[in-house]
């Protein structure tokens, strides 16, 4: 019977395919094995799939019964390939577009989303120091609470329907049927084969009962007691409703809301109650009565709300002036003002204050009232809270705990534990140290203080022998509420004792004295003896305290062992004792000079004795080679400003340069981990490479006041410069005058011979020259261009190669120019520029000239 079914519907299918496919069958017989599924569109192919759902076949169905009507295989199987690109097939039989169905939105959400921002936007901002409770819950600068609702809820109960709602009307069981329809202007919505419903004004509870009625006829497994069909009513797309806002809000006005809009949602489009509404007394009317009446502290305080009461279309909020306010101020959570219905308490009020601070005095609440024409003042106890009634205007003072304490005392000094205990009835001061954990080592017990507080608040000093009540020759003092006992130390009394160690020492510096102490341990504290120190002669400086007139300290000369072994005739040390020790005075660090040049063995050379000379030097590296220039040998010679390394920073760097060498050998012995560790102990965190004497640093000072105190006076200080030696006569006549004694740092530069003279300074044309033997100093001025204009030809000097440096001398008006040799350098300077003269200085000097004539015409010769 089913199968019979099946293909009436399938003859169906085929009437369907004729009229929406004329122009193919026209050509064709009505013969289904004459169809071409390339020639038919989409729509055709998507109507046929739809039909057959309708008539109760799937796809696979639809195909097979195609098939066996005689379609060609290739034919159905091009039709299963559009029907899957179509993706028409999924699904089962009972499938629609239910499946499709898009989520619940929110119809003309941008004018309700502009609308709230442009409110937010034009109300008036909200003073910031408002001191009214929830008066910015709906309005914030910096915060944005929108109360949105939620558009994924289940649709409410008692959701009114309303023109622009759009319905789901889903019918399922043993038949399946899915409407979609909106509710027109006129309250109906338009079912397809069922008719118009009339849905408008009813809750979805209601429109489920209406609709369920109706098409019953058309379904009649719904009714029943045993029905096989369902229906379920559901609501899409939500639509807008129209909320006026009126009275003391920041913005009244209409405003287009959300029909699943609460309360909330509207006050927060209108910016919420200004400063003189209400907010325990929130009126809702429709139909020009009252619903429902809001108190928003409900919600603040409580988290509870009118949430369930549903904003309708053409729906009145009447925000009136507030009902009543009391300020709340001291130890309150929030300090702020409240608005107060007749019957709220003070218990209440506390409550929406958010309670008692933890420094409140909750004993006692004082409350300012209006009485007629004044203000008069009630002390409210705690158990009259809850019966105690609040009326406007009240100002609710809570008072704080007194900053005072009923059984302090305190202890400092030399006690283990400095700090605060408890006073119990009758403690003494013996007791409380002993609670303290007793004395410290260092306690001094000969006297203690005691300040108390007497009752007018002043203080006094209680003095006590501590010794003797601990010992119990003194009777013990009973303390009292808010004492402070002093126990000072014996350093308190006494200066800190310390030691001083000066000189030949690693490290120098000063050292706490103990009883005992010798100078042996004070160098050991000290970290030894330097290599350099004269363990013979060792200084100390004693502090005198009755000393005569004159005398400064007493001096006393002692010497240690070098090893620092025990000496049992040491001197012993006592407080404040400097010890120097001195420098050996034999002792000299290796001093280094070097040759640089043409000699036969250059380098670095040790000097060997304090009177080796320049000669020595030339004669341990080998003498002058073949292409020495002697005339041009140059000594550089530190001067006293080069910051030349003491002995200290010197022994420093040496050893820090062995502690890397240890550090990049992964192998090190036993021996040479303890040095390294040594190493590390010993070197000093900061290092100073300063070197310089205070004779030097005096000196330096000196020219550089002068340089600043003396226009145009500028010297450059040099570390190192060059000195004129004549090699050649040093050579020839070694010892003699110009064969100068060496000293630490010099370097002998000797040159390669040279052939060339450098022209500088004012001349037409600076260049080099070659050298001619025999020619002068203008020979070479000629060859560069001559003198400039302006060249000072009387200063013209000459630099040797080897520094040393010779001017031109006049002799009765005959210029002697000096002589040109290798490698020296001709300088000429210039006489500076030309300063015109002005119209000003010519009238300044004729104006002088014609006044001394003047009084020289004066003045009677005779």
């Amino acid at each position: 019977m089913i199968l019979f079914k099946r293909i009436r519907y399938f003859f169906a299918l085929l009437c369907a395919l004729a009229l929406v496919q004329p122009l193919v069958l026209a050509q064709q017989s009505s013969d289904i094995t004459s169809i071409k599924v390339d020639e038919l569109s989409d729509d055709q192919i998507e109507e046929l799939v739809k039909r057959a759902q309708e008539a109760g076949l799937s796809t696979a169905d639809f195909l097979q019964m195609a098939q066996m009507r005689g379609m060609p295989s290739a034919e159905v199987e091009k039709l299963r390939n559009r029907i899957e690109t179509l993706n028409l097939g999924a699904g089962s039989s009972r499938s629609s577009n239910v499946s499709r169905r898009e989520p619940r939105t929110q119809v003309d959400l941008n004018d309700i989303t502009r609308g709230l921002t442009q409110t937010q936007e034009l109300t008036e901002e909200q003073p910031a120091n408002n001191q009214i409770f929830g008066s910015n819950l709906f309005f914030q600068k910096n915060r944005r609470l929108s109360f949105e609702p939620s558009l994924n809820q289940a649709t409410p109960k008692n959701y009114i329907l309303g023109p622009g709602d759009l319905v789901y009307v889903d019918i399922f069981g043993q038949s399946e049927k899915y409407y979609e329809a909106t509710v027109n202007p006129d309250g109906f919505v338009l079912l397809d084969n069922i008719g118009p419903v009339s849905v408008s004004g009813k809750t979805i509870e209601e429109a489920t009962g209406i609709i369920k009625n109706r098409v019953a006829r058309f379904y009649p497994g719904l009714q029943g007691t045993n029905p096989n069909t369902f229906i379920q009513v559901t609501l899409g797309n939500v639509r807008t409703i129209k909320v006026h806002i009126l009275g003391e809000v920041r913005l009244p006005g209409t405003f287009t809301l959300s029909a699943f809009s609460t309360v909330f949602n509207a006050l927060y489009a209108a910016g919420g109650p200004n400063d003189n509404g209400t907010l325990r007394a929130i009126k809702l009317m429709r139909n020009n009565k009252p619903v429902a009446e809001i108190d928003v502290y409900d919600l603040l305080i409580n988290g509870t709300a009118n949430l369930d009461v549903q904003l309708q279309d053409q729906d009145v909020l009447l925000i009136q002036p507030f009902l009543a306010r009391v300020k709340v101020m001291g130890e309150v959570k929030r300090p702020l003002t409240f608005e107060v219905k007749g019957e709220d308490t003070l218990d209440e009020v506390l409550k929406y204050a958010g309670g008692f601070t933890d420094l409140a005095f909750k004993d006692r609440i004082s409350i300012s009232r209006i009485t007629g024409n004044q203000r008069s003042v009630s002390d409210v106890f705690q158990n009259q809270f809850g019966m105690f009634i609040l009326k406007g205007g009240d100002e609710i003072q809570v008072g704080r705990i007194l900053n005072r304490y009923a059984n302090r005392v305190q202890i400092k000094g030399a006690v283990f534990r400095q700090g605060t205990f408890a006073l119990t009835e009758g403690m003494t001061l013996s007791q409380l140290i002993k609670n303290a954990d007793g004395l410290k080592g260092d306690a001094y017990t000969q006297r203690a203080s005691i300040l108390r507080t007497k009752e007018d608040l002043s203080s006094e000093v209680i003095e006590v022998n501590l010794k003797a009540i601990l010992d119990g020759s003194q009777p013990d003092l009973v303390l009292k509420r808010e004492d402070v006992v002093r126990i000072s130390s014996i350093y308190d009394v006494q200066n800190e004792r310390y030691v001083q160690i000066l000189g030949e020492v690693k490290r120098p510096g000063t050292y706490p004295y103990s009883e005992g102490m010798t100078p042996e341990e004070l160098i050991l504290l000290a970290g030894g003896l330097q290599e350099s120190a004269n363990t013979g002669e060792i200084e100390i400086a004693r502090r005198l305290e009755d000393s005569d007139l004159g005398t400064l300290a007493d001096i006393l000369d002692t010497r240690v062992n070098p090893d620092l072994s025990f000496n049992p005739d040491a001197i012993l040390l006592k407080p404040f004792d400097q010890v120097i020790v001195r420098k050996r005075a034999n002792f000299n660090m290796q001093r280094l000079v070097s040759v640089e040049g043409q000699v036969n063995s250059p380098g670095i050379f040790a000097i060997q004795t304090s009177v080796d000379r320049i000669s020595d030097l030339v004669k341990r590296s080998g003498g002058l080679n073949q292409f020495a220039y002697a005339k041009g040998a140059t000594l550089i010679r530190r001067t006293e400003f080069f910051n030349t390394e003491s002995e200290q920073i010197r022994r420093q760097r040496n050893l820090e340069a062995l502690r890397l060498r240890l550090i990049e050998d992964p192998n090190n012995s036993e021996a040479q981990e303890e040095l390294l560790q040594r190493l590390f102990r010993d070197l000093p965190k900061e290092k100073n490479n300063s070197g310089d004497s205070i004779a030097t640093n005096a000196k330096r000072e000196s020219l550089d006041q002068i340089a600043a105190e003396t226009p145009g006076f500028n010297v450059k200080i040099k570390e190192s410069e060059a000195v004129a030696i004549n090699l050649e006569k040093i050579l020839a006549n070694p010892g003699s005058e110009e064969d100068l004694i060496l000293e630490e740092g010099d370097i002998l530069n000797v040159p390669k011979l040279l052939q060339t003279v450098r022209m500088r300074g004012d001349v037409v044309y600076p260049t080099t020259l070659r050298h001619e033997q025999g020619r002068g100093l203008k020979y070479y001025i000629n060859g560069s261009g001559g003198f400039e204009r302006r060249a000072n030809r009387k200063q013209t000097y000459v630099v040797y190669a080897n520094g040393a440096v010779k001017r031109t001398r006049s002799i009765l008006g005959v210029k002697a120019f000096p002589p040109v040799e290798p490698g020296a350098e001709v300088i000429v300077p210039t006489k500076g520029p030309r300063i015109p003269l002005r119209l000003g200085d010519v009238v300044g000097v004729t104006t002088g000239l014609a006044t001394l004539a003047l009084v020289l015409s004066q003045i009677n010769w005779q």
